[in-house]
């Protein structure tokens, strides 16, 4: 009883900072799910391109992402010894260190662009691909500035303005989309290209009203002082490119392996591409709550570990994985009673609908590990043990989970199917070994204390 008492001021906080997160990234699910069903019932060849290109730009903008999180143990631990004026002078480097990463991913992203040919996808495919491809290229550096304003306020616990500037976006988005995928209003009719261009309107709106809350909300008074009186350091830019890069090469990896089996679906055909599209639009659903929740644990942590207080530091991890593992149950629930309505909303082709609804079991099947991975490496995240969670992905994701999809999928003939049977042994293992990091860690570090 005293143990569950404890954990109840755990329980509130974490849902008080990590409620508003889940709210803004559902709001991001709900727009992934509007963009795939207008695209969808405007053309089945425009939903399997756009299922290809966002695939593979999941990676991109999840390993900007990555990087950005780096942030939010410096700011943290600060906001924890209410040092707020140096947390405004962190974020002024983790500005231009983003728009370094956003140069590096433009980079790699037109390299790859250079070569869509190459990569074995259908050829009819290629006139949709490519101008949608060049137009979320465009918008890689707003999203990564956009990251750093984002976990500087997620780790000063106000998670609320985030929430609604990405709500916000994605009003803004939808609409566009309506106009200019269908050609509504006067608007011309440009199906995919339409969708593109909505999505990079909104990601600079909502940039532009993230720069302009911070400069002229008193919420942020002490720390804009902070902002204007740093100047850009050596020492903070190599900070956060110590944490930033591991944590960015972690969910890299993890997104690549998802990415990858895209081009591998790409080799069986649109319609294997069009059910990958629609279940990984499904699936994002699950990550980012999960990952809304594994964000606030972040910030706990590192709110605790600026105090060194290690007990409710590792409280704060257990408890937010307790309430992931809530949400898991719910939503895997409510995914395998509609498994056969799923693809409907999407598409009217019925084998693409059928196809959704079997991949709906390789998927229901890694969620526990999908939440402990998530729960886990946020709290190592916000310990700033970061540099071992880079290996466990590497041997998880890579040395296990992409050998396994392309056996299942291919040796041993099982197709889509098998392609996804190979998610939930790398999001299982790279789980099981994050929570055995943080428990050593922890331990390692209450020895020290003592």
């Amino acid at each position: 009883m005293n143990q569950l008492i404890s954990y109840q001021r755990h329980y509130k906080e974490l849902i008080y900072l990590g409620v508003p997160i889940m709210i803004g990234q559902l709001g991001t699910i709900i727009l992934g799910f509007a963009d795939t069903m207008m695209i969808g019932h405007h053309s089945a060849a425009e939903l399997s391109a756009a299922g290809f290109v966002n695939t593979i730009f999941n990676l991109a903008i999840i390993f900007g992402l990555g990087f950005s999180y780096g942030l939010t143990p410096i700011i943290g631990a600060l906001y924890g010894r209410g040092e707020e004026q140096d947390a405004g002078g962190k974020l002024k480097n983790s500005l231009i260190a983003n728009l370094f990463i956003a140069m590096f991913l433009c980079l790699v992203m037109g390299i790859l662009y250079l070569n869509l040919d190459r990569l074995g996808q259908p050829e009819e495919l290629l006139p949709f691909i490519k101008p949608y491809y060049l137009i979320l290229w465009t918008s890689l550096p707003l999203i990564m500035m956009f990251n750093a304003f984002k976990q500087f306020a997620d780790g000063i616990t106000d998670t609320r303005t985030p929430m609604w500037i990405l709500l916000g976006g994605n009003v803004l988005n939808i609409a566009g989309n309506y106009l200019l995928i269908y050609g509504t209003f006067g608007f011309p009719e440009l199906g995919l290209v339409g969708g593109g261009l909505s999505t990079l309107f909104a990601r600079l709106m909502m940039l532009v009203v993230f720069v302009c809350l911070f400069f002229y909300n008193k919420r942020y008074k002490t720390f804009k002082e902070g902002f204007r009186k740093s100047c850009i350091n050596r020492p903070d830019f190599v900070q956060l490119n110590k944490l930033g890069w591991p944590i960015a090469l972690q969910m890299g990896m993890e997104t690549a392996s998802f990415s990858l089996c895209a081009i591998m679906l790409g080799w069986l055909g649109s319609t294997a591409l069009a059910a990958h599209q629609i279940m990984n639009t499904i699936t994002t659903l699950c990550f980012m709550i999960y990952y809304g929740m594994g964000a606030a644990i972040a910030v706990r942590v590192s709110y605790f570990r600026g105090q060194e207080d290690l007990p409710n530091l590792r409280r704060s991890a257990y408890a937010g994985f307790h309430l992931i593992l809530l949400w898991g149950i719910i939503l895997c629930t409510i995914i395998f009673c509609l498994r056969h309505q799923l693809g409907e909303w999407y598409t009217d082709s019925l084998e693409v609908s059928r196809l959704v609804a079997l991949l709906v079991i390789p998927m229901l099947a890694y969620q526990f590990g999908d939440g402990l991975q998530i729960a886990f490496a946020n709290a190592l995240r916000g310990l700033a043990d970061v540099k071992p969670m880079m290996y466990i992905a590497f041997v998880a994701y890579i040395i296990l989970s992409l050998p396994t999809s392309y056996i299942f999928g291919f040796i041993l003939h099982w197709g889509t199917i098998g392609i996804w049977m190979g998610f939930p042994i790398g999001l299982t293992s790279a789980g099981i070994a994050f929570y055995l990091r943080f428990r050593q860690k922890t331990k390692l570090t209450h020895a020290q204390q003592l």
